[in-house]
């Protein structure tokens, strides 16, 4: 198997690895139970520190670092071809749009985390369980997101970025470069953590001026990050190689769609996989939460195994797809 071949490959395992997280963060909420008093009042959702928590943002890892292993990979091959083959191309595009898909996935994450701070159990409890449940997701998150913008756009070894000298740090663009990326991101967390202090000790919601401020911090990161990616503009980066017109737009589109069928497919197979653990729960009516139910071979069959069936599918179609209309052109 050729590099180019693994690097369409890296990310694909990361979904599956990243889904198979996500399916055991579903069941293990079955076990988080609400609380309810002896008149049948709820009380709270459960215990704050959750292990869905941590497999979710596991699952999310396992997906970036696959992403971003498959987008050096192929960037670094890319990057010793005169001409770029298609697959090659192709391995590259879908290194980066699955970083960027990551990336998301970790925003989205820790705005989750902050919302949900807000209300229910999650609002209550110790500070231990408010750091550990709340504050610690959002930090791992953003160092998430950061290290994976870094490393995926700043850092990678394959950047032809010659300035005259032999590579021993990074250089002036690359700085610039990487404070442009890394700013806003880490302002908008300080922003969101301000935000869960002032919560926590005033109890009481967010005021208007808090947020005033969580909006001008996250402004002012906006602002500085914009500086350092002008300054990087600015910088003259290194001749790109010559590239030629390799593809026609049916070409392209044909590429489009097959990330589209994937996207689609792996949509449905999480919501079917994460959906199955609910038919395990077997409500009582009294108020005191509910009762889960074993594995069957019925519910694997008809609840579980469809989302298995689709996320093994998105991951095999997409590699089929895009390895095989480029056999002819990689065998050449």
């Amino acid at each position: 198997m050729g590099l180019p071949h693994r690097a369409v490959l890296a990310p694909l395992v990361g979904l599956v690895i990243g889904w198979a997280f996500f399916m055991f963060a579903a069941w293990s909420n079955l076990f988080v139970q609400p609380e309810y008093d002896a008149q049948g009042m709820w009380l709270n959702d459960g215990p704050i520190v959750k292990p869905s928590t941590f497999l979710f943002l596991a699952g999310i890892t396992a997906f970036s670092l696959a992403s971003l292993h498959g987008l050096k990979v192929s960037a670094a091959h890319k990057a010793t071809q005169e001409t770029p083959d298609g697959l090659s191309i192709a391995a590259y595009r879908l290194g980066n749009l699955s970083v960027i898909i990551a990336l998301a996935g970790g925003a989205i994450f820790a705005l989750a985390n902050f919302f949900s701070a807000f209300g229910g159990s999650t609002a209550e409890g110790s500070l231990a369980e408010r750091l550990l449940g709340v504050y610690l997701p959002i930090v791992l998150a953003t160092a998430l997101v950061v290290t994976t913008l870094l490393f995926a756009f700043v850092l990678r070894k394959d950047k032809a970025d010659n300035s005259g000298s032999e590579d021993k740090g990074l250089n002036a663009r690359q700085k610039a470069l990487g404070l442009g990326y890394a700013i806003p991101i880490i302002a908008a967390a300080i922003a969101v953590i301000f935000g869960l202090v002032v919560y926590d000790i005033t109890g009481t919601s967010l005021e208007a001026w808090v947020w005033v401020i969580i909006q001008v911090i996250i402004a002012a990161g906006i602002i500085l990050g914009t500086r350092y990616a002008r300054l990087a503009k600015a910088e003259k980066p290194a001749a790109p190689k010559p590239r030629t017109a390799w593809a026609s737009g049916a070409w392209n589109l044909n590429f489009v769609l097959s990330i589209v069928f994937g996207a689609v497919v792996s949509v449905m197979a999480f919501t079917f996989g994460i959906g199955s653990f609910e038919e395990l729960r077997d409500y009582n009516f009294d108020y005191v939460g509910w009762e889960i139910e074993p594995f069957t071979l019925a519910w694997f069959i008809g609840d579980f195994a469809p989302g298995l069936v689709l996320i093994l599918l998105a991951t095999i179609g997409l590699y089929s797809t895009i390895t095989e209309r480029h056999r002819t052109e990689s065998g050449a």
